[in-house]
């Protein structure tokens, strides 16, 4: 009994060794060829959105105290002493250049100036009889010489009496507004006497400090904005006229002027103001602002190659501007940076740019 169970055992794992067989070979069969590397699949392009990147000069703003005076400005003071009989302006009062301010006693050089007219008449009709009888021999050579040197001499004493007469006369040089003047009609005034000031205020001159650091990044012709501390309106538009030509060893400062407009008259010689230019330091590539990542070794963008591949560009924030950032890197004008789907990318992945909806 034993030895009929035995043989009925061996037949059923012979069985099933061949079952295994069978499937082993069937399986064997049914496996693919081995693909060659040129058949691989090629890993497919990462569809982004990237834009372009534009090379920009770096601003820095740069603020002063300025001090400000009138484009033109004078202090009259009169040529001669005398009486002030009139007053013609107070102060204030815009004038006209030519205009008389300020009039002292004129009695004596007016009558001056007529004697003076009156010799000069007697000299040229005297002169004119000498030419008339010359060729008569009546009158020698040396007389008429005599004659004509004396009209001379008279019209210049006419001259000089003229000008004396004017300088009693105090007149605006240019057209300007009237300051405070302490003048009076009867006062007695010499030329050390200060009569007014006048101030030619339609442009202003506006005289600051910069720090030595910026020396060389200044022009002239530079824009500048000007405001006053009451009210930091910077409304006022001016442009750099004059740079100095040296810094100051105490200081480490030099000097700037410029010139701003004041035709609403808004403005007084005299006022400080808040001064403010933007100074162009070096020029830097700007990306946006939502293509700069940052990794453990810093601030990088995915920037696309020629063959449309990414890699990664490390970069330095310089300047943060309005959307977009720049940055101290090597990317070249043109070369396109990744802004959107920069969370898959890997370096070398391939990209496709996609139009942003």
């Amino acid at each position: 009994m034993k030895t009929v169970q035995r043989g009925r055992f061996c037949r059923q794992r012979g069985v099933a060794t061949g079952v295994a067989l069978l499937a082993i070979t069937l399986l064997t069969g049914c496996e693919p060829a081995a693909e060659s590397p040129g058949e691989r699949e090629q890993p497919r392009a990462q569809p982004v959105v990237t834009e372009t990147v534009a090379w920009q000069p770096r601003l820095v703003r740069v603020e002063a105290v300025g001090t400000s005076r009138a484009d033109k400005s004078v202090t009259l003071y009169p040529e001669v002493s005398g009486e002030v009989v009139e007053v013609s302006l107070k102060a204030g009062d815009r004038v006209a250049a030519g205009q008389t301010i300020v009039q002292l006693d004129q009695r004596d050089q007016r009558l001056a100036v007529q004697l003076a007219r009156v010799a000069l008449e007697d000299a040229k009709r005297l002169y004119s009889r000498y030419q008339r009888t010359r060729d008569s021999g009546a009158v020698t050579e040396n007389a008429v010489d005599d004659a004509r040197s004396a009209v001379e001499r008279a019209r210049l004493n006419l001259d000089r009496a003229e000008v004396a007469l004017d300088h009693r006369s105090i007149e605006a040089p240019f057209d300007g507004y009237i300051g405070i003047s302490n003048i009076d009609p009867g006062a007695r005034v010499d030329p050390s006497t200060e009569i007014t000031t006048i101030d030619d205020r339609s442009t202003l001159l506006v005289t600051f400090q910069v720090p030595e650091l910026f020396h060389g990044q200044i022009d002239e012709g530079q824009p500048i904005s000007v405001s006053t501390w009451s009210n930091g309106d910077p409304g006022h538009q001016g442009e750099v006229i004059d740079i100095d030509s040296r810094v100051s060893p105490q200081t480490r400062t030099f000097t700037v002027r410029a010139r701003v407009d004041n035709g609403d008259d808004r403005l007084r010689p005299g006022m400080s103001f808040r001064v403010t230019l933007k100074l162009a330091a070096g020029r830097y590539p700007v990306v946006p602002e939502v293509a700069l990542q940052w990794g453990n070794d810093g601030a990088f963008v995915w920037a696309v190659d020629g063959s449309g591949k990414v890699r990664r560009v490390p970069a330095t924030v310089v300047q943060r501007l309005q959307g977009a950032i720049q940055v101290d890197s090597d990317l070249p004008e043109g070369m396109s940076v990744v802004t959107e789907g920069t969370q898959r990318m890997r370096e070398g992945m391939p990209v496709a740019n996609m139009a942003r909806l």
